[in-house]
């Protein structure tokens, strides 16, 4: 499956913008610029949260702001904004996300407290059982 949507202005939704977003099975594209061109990948298996915002303006016109938070070093942080089926979208990256993580046996894990400096003097200190 995939998703090809431009971003939209603002007002009345119209696509005259040069941004162009791609979702795939395995990868998010985005492509912007007319005449000097910027191209931006990221895998899904990198996707490890996906956020929908949907202004007042966008409410309106039908149209939303999906923000994907990523191991990416590039773009922690991927928007695809102002476009058309903005909750599909955003459902379609977090299951693909969540596959190609079960495909590649990767996993995201959170560190918490993993290096903690107890007696403050700028060393981590291990936290005994």
């Amino acid at each position: 499956m995939e998703y090809t949507e431009r971003k939209r202005l603002l007002f009345f939704g119209l696509p005259w913008t040069f941004t162009k977003y791609t979702v795939k099975d395995e990868m998010i594209t985005i492509n912007t610029g007319l005449l000097s061109t910027r191209e931006n990948d990221c895998y899904m298996y990198k996707v490890q949260d996906v956020e929908l915002t949907v202004s007042l303006w966008e409410r309106i016109f039908k149209m939303g702001t999906v923000v994907c938070y990523t191991g990416d070093t590039t773009n922690p942080k991927l928007y695809i904004e102002h476009v058309r089926n903005a909750k599909a979208i955003k459902d379609f990256i977090l299951e693909a996300s969540e596959e190609a993580r079960m495909k590649r046996r990767t996993m995201n894990t959170l560190s918490i407290d993993a290096d903690v400096d107890l007696d403050g003097n700028g060393i981590p200190d291990r936290l005994e059982d």
